[in-house]
Formats: C-alpha cells, structure tokens, sequence
C-alpha cells in the first residue's frame, strides 16, 4: 500500500513545466514498455496533498488494486491503482500493472445524534479552577505547577511552551462517584511561527492563533479537591 502511496505523490503531481523530472519519477513505479507519462497529454496542471493508502482489494496472490485518497483543492477524491507482486530471495518488489483511475471520494457518514448525559454542575463549578491551572502548566511546561493538579501517584508529560492556555471555554462533568471521566474544551493560543504570540494583538506579525480542543479528563476527588489522573482526546461529544 505504500508503494501505491508513493505512485499517487508523483502521479497525481503534474504541470508542463516539469512533465521531464515526473517522467524520470514515474519510471520508479512503471513495467517496462508503459507509457512514460501514465496517458497524460503534458497540458493541465495538477496538484495532490494529503495523500493515504486507503483499501487494498486482492486479485490474487500477485495482483491487487490500491485505493489511494488525496485531496485536491476542496475536493476529496480516491485513486485506484493496479499493482503487481513478486516476492523470492531478493526481497518484495512491486510494479504498477496498469492505467489508474480517479474515483469520487466515499460522502461523510451520517452522523447520528446522541443524547447528552446527566451534568453535575456543581462539580463542574468545582473543577474549573484546577483546570484552568492544570492547562496553564500543562502548556508551559512547568513541572512543578502541573503537578499541583495531577493525582498522587500519576505523572503527565505537557507540552513545553508549544502553546498558551487562553480559555477554558467549556467542562462537562457527568454524576458519579469519586473518580470520574469528563470533558474539556480548552483555547489555546498557537504562536505565529518562531514568535512568541503578543496578548490581546492585532498585528498579523505578533498575534499568536487560536485553537479549541477537546479532551476527555479522568480526574479523581481527593480531600476537598479534584486531581487529573489522565487527559487524552475528547472523540465525539454528545449533542
């Protein structure tokens, strides 16, 4: 499937100014005799990001066909790519075996609504401030103060600086006991390149980004105060 990955990079790339180099890339992938340009015409440009290995359906023990996915401008399309195999002393070797077709990418699936869980608001009233210092440290980097909010006997890594705690926009905490999974939407700000972001600026060349996420938090009420045991990502929340 990576060998697919890798043909679809190059052939799916394409602009006359350089239809010499993608020819010479080309032959990488090509059975001897193909045509050096896969039934490209040397007009048009064309340009792929994104591009994964995506399904594989089996002909047989030597012959498959590669679904590849790539996005091209706002469009998420599928390459399916014939591929041949061979496999003895010298290694795995493959060979595109045929002309590849571009496919209409699969639609989004239909997502069904969920219902939202019983809140407690008043642990959630409780929570937000340790969150709000736990997401703080766990951006600087500041060992020591993250700990602060972490369970005894846990330790989390964090991000270093990479970001900035600005906003802890949302936390839902569902009823239970004394250890519980609940979800945060934090704001961070993201630093525009190598320089630092400036609060509260407006010019392009300081002002850092800003990005929600989303985390499922186990945290863990010791004494009279919550402690995170584990932050991971948030997957989907309710409705």
């Amino acid at each position: 499937m990576a060998f697919a990955a890798q043909f679809a990079g190059v052939y799916l790339n394409f602009n006359p100014d350089d239809a010499a180099s993608r020819s010479s890339k080309l032959a990488a992938f090509l059975a001897q005799g193909m045509d050096p340009q896969m039934g490209w015409d040397g007009f048009g440009k064309l340009a792929a990001v994104a591009i994964q290995a995506y399904d594989i359906e089996a002909g047989d023990a030597h012959n498959a066909v590669v679904s590849v996915a790539f996005q091209t401008g706002p469009r998420r399309m599928m390459l399916s790519v014939p591929i041949y195999f061979s496999g003895d002393d010298a290694g795995e070797r493959f060979v595109v075996s045929g002309r590849p077709a571009i496919l209409p990418a699969p639609a989004p699936a239909d997502l069904p609504q969920v219902a939202k869980p019983e809140t407690d608001d008043a642990a959630a009233a409780e929570l937000k401030p340790q969150l709000e210092g736990f997401f703080k440290d766990y951006a600087d980097g500041d060992a020591a103060g993250l700990q602060r909010y972490v369970a005894a006997g846990k330790s989390l890594p964090s991000f270093g600086g990479a970001f900035t705690f600005a906003e802890l926009k949302e936390v839902v905490v569902p009823v239970g006991g004394a250890t519980r999974e609940i979800q945060a939407v934090v704001v961070w700000t993201v630093p525009n390149g190598d320089v630092p972001p400036t609060p509260d600026s407006t010019d392009p060349a300081t002002a850092g980004g800003r990005l929600e996420q989303a985390y499922r938090l186990t945290v863990e009420k010791q004494g009279d105060k919550w402690f995170v045991a584990d932050i991971r990502g948030a997957g989907r929340v309710a409705d």
